[in-house]
Formats: structure tokens, sequence, C-alpha cells
């Protein structure tokens, strides 16, 4: 009874397209930010690369348009990354929605590693010595992609569907009333913008290190389903509770700084059109108000010289 009540919520999800396998998603064109406090002078602040070599689901032209549109109002530099020869030049490295050419198109266990040994060992180093990495890595199969990655610096991903425990399939709303959003420079002022909340879109969940600092936070009763093939659910499909596991965290590593994160929509502005009708999310999305300005201050965070 309590999977069949699971799958429920799922599959009221996907019926009103906050996310699904039939209709295609694509960037809110619609939406033109137009920022009055930009946190850097145009073009002149820090350069930030989004990782396009591992068949991303989410680039700079494509799905997250919106993304680097915004982050272009903020000041930052915004280019592709193409070759990892690049890492050098880079401020900034978001690495969103990566997958193994193995699973582009084929969303079904085994999920294998987007990232080679030499890379993990790359990225890693660059971070130690002062690069500062967002990773997102969304349901399966991306966070099982991402997982061994996020791994090398002490996350571990649940590579399936993280849901919070609600009485009607919404966003997923992170927040002070719900105990979701824990207070963090992210969200207390520190860092741009004081929130209260925070929305996502069906995502993954992982565990962090205990030197990392929780943002997004799951409760007991919350889950993750691990099906075999994603979007196919049954009353076999693996349920895990989510107590103490996270869709979002922050931490210092050596010299530099990481950001974690289990869902990618919530960063961007997408569309999704099918018999329905169009549906907006992301930070286009009205369940979204916060999402522009948690994702400024966590840019913000990461830009930071400072330690903190």
């Amino acid at each position: 009874m309590f999977l069949k009540s699971v799958k429920y919520l799922i599959i009221s999800l996907v019926m009103s397209c906050l996310c699904t396998v039939t209709a295609q998603q694509m960037a809110d064109t619609s939406l033109v930010t137009k920022l009055s406090n930009p946190y850097h002078k145009f073009k002149k602040g820090p350069k930030v690369f989004i990782d396009e070599t591992h068949d991303n689901f989410h680039t700079k032209a494509g799905r997250f348009k919106p993304f680097s549109e915004l982050l272009t109002q903020d000041g930052y530099q915004v280019k592709p990354m193409l070759n990892f020869d690049d890492l050098s030049a880079t401020d900034i490295l978001v690495i969103s929605n990566a997958i193994h050419s193995k699973n582009v198109g084929n969303w079904m266990q085994p999920i294998y590693s987007a990232f080679s040994t030499e890379e993990i060992k790359a990225i890693k180093k660059w971070v130690s010595n002062g690069g500062r990495l967002f990773i997102i890595a969304d349901h399966m199969p991306f966070s099982g992609a991402t997982n061994a990655l996020a791994e090398s610096f002490g996350f571990e991903f649940c590579d399936g569907f993280a849901q919070l425990s609600q009485p009607r399939r919404e966003p997923d709303v992170f927040s002070e009333e719900n105990k979701r959003l824990i207070s963090s420079p992210l969200t207390d002022g520190t860092f741009g913008t004081a929130l209260n909340s925070v929305t996502t879109f069906t995502g993954s969940s992982f565990q962090m290190p205990s030197e990392a600092t929780g943002v997004l936070k799951f409760l007991k009763g919350d889950t993750c389903l691990q099906p075999e093939i994603a979007w196919q659910f049954d009353d076999d499909t693996k349920v895990k509770d989510l107590e103490d596991s996270y869709q979002g965290a922050i931490m210092n590593f050596g010299k530099g700084k990481l950001a974690v994160f289990g869902e990618a929509a919530q960063f961007t502005a997408q569309v999704v059109t099918n018999n329905n009708g169009t549906f907006r999310f992301g930070f286009n999305s009205e369940h979204a108000p916060n999402n522009i300005d948690f994702l400024r201050n966590l840019m913000l965070w990461l830009s930071a010289k400072d330690a903190k």
C-alpha cells in the first residue's frame, strides 16, 4: 500500500508535466532576465565554464540557457567547457547532468560513471588548489553517472527519484516552515538575499560528509525510488527513506569550494508542452519565487575569495 501511494505521487507529477519522459523539455526563451543590482560589472566577473564534454543534458545554449543568461546579467563570464584543458582558465566549473555515452537514450541499469578516474583526480586536485566546483546531478540516471565524482569528495547519491512526503504532488518546497531549508550562508543573507524557501522539481538525493554544510534537507518519510529503468515503477521498486539525506549542500575543500545539488531545473527555466497544455518549471515557475535569488546567492558564495 505504501509503495502504491508513492508511485501515485510520482505518476501524478508526470501527468502534471512538471517532469516527463514523453514531452520535450525546452529552455523557456520567453523569459528575459534583467537585474537592477548585478553583483559584478558586466563581463568583468569570474569565469564560469559549463561542462559540455560528458553528453550533458544541460548545456549553455540548450536547457541551461536561462541559467547562462542570468549569470551573464550578474556580470559573470559564461562559456561552455569543450575541453578539460580549459580547467586552468576556469574560476567556477558547473557540471550539470553528465551522463556516460552508454546511457544516452538508455536510462536503465547499469548506469555507468560519466567520469574517468583521471578526470576525477584532475577535478579534485583543481578544487583543492582553489577551484570552485558546482555539481548538479538530477534523478536517475544522472545521479548514478555522477556518483563516482561525488564520492571523491565524500558525497554519495541515491540513484533514483527523490520526493518530499506531501499529500499532493506539487513541486518540492524546502522551507524554514517545514524544516527542510537549513540556515546557511546561502539563505541567511551572508551572501546576497535572505530566503525562507527554495523549490525543486523531482531530483535525486545524497548523503554528505560531516564537514559539509547542508542546505536542502530531507526528513523521515521523504523517499528515493530506485527503479531498474527510469520512470518505470512497480511493486518491486526499491524505496529508500531519506532521513539524514540532502538535495543541496556546500563545502570548503582545500583552498577551493564545492556545491552539490540533486536537482537541475531549479537553476534554470524550462517549459514542457503536451496535450494537457504548456507547463513552466524552474525559476520561471509561480511555485519558485525565490529560486533566482537562491542561484545568485550560491554563485556569490562560490566566487567569494574568503573561506566562509
